[in-house]
């Protein structure tokens, strides 16, 4: 799988970590920063025993979205890369209507945004570089 550097995007100024795989044309979003938004749970711990708890409710049911996800190395709050459970949109979104949430409807929204984005910026690459000035100055880096 050829993979770009993982990225971080903001979800209501929440990380959502992932990685573009130029090979296959699809993104990578860790499990984790997913379910944490959808819990509305920032403590790690947490999230990652709701991801265990969910992981075992869904395979008991037959789900072959567990079997389905990859892990890949992904920085962490701490710096370091780790590896991370990882599913690609569809996964995700099928994981969305797993996690009873009145943040699934906006995430969805979201990542339809995330998406749109990305195949506008492939036609016209200049919006990538303009997005990137975007959230540059929005991070409050210098111009320079």
């Amino acid at each position: 799988m050829e993979k770009s550097l993982s990225k971080i995007k903001l979800f209501e100024e929440q990380q959502v970590r992932y990685v573009w795989d130029e090979k296959a044309e699809k993104w990578w979003w860790s499990i984790i920063d997913v379910i944490g938004i959808l819990t509305e749970q920032s403590d790690y711990d947490k999230v990652r025993n709701y991801w265990k708890w969910l992981k075992n409710k869904l395979k008991e049911e037959g789900s072959q979205l567990v079997s389905n996800t990859n892990q890949l190395k992904l920085k962490a709050a701490d710096g370091k890369k780790y590896l991370t459970d990882v599913a690609d949109t569809e996964q995700i979104l099928r994981l969305i209507q797993s996690v009873p949430s009145k943040k699934a409807e906006p995430f969805k929204m979201w990542l339809a945004k995330v998406g749109s984005e990305r195949i506008d910026e492939t036609v016209d690459p200049e919006q990538s570089i303009d997005r990137a000035i975007q959230n540059y100055r929005r991070l409050g880096y210098s111009e320079n």
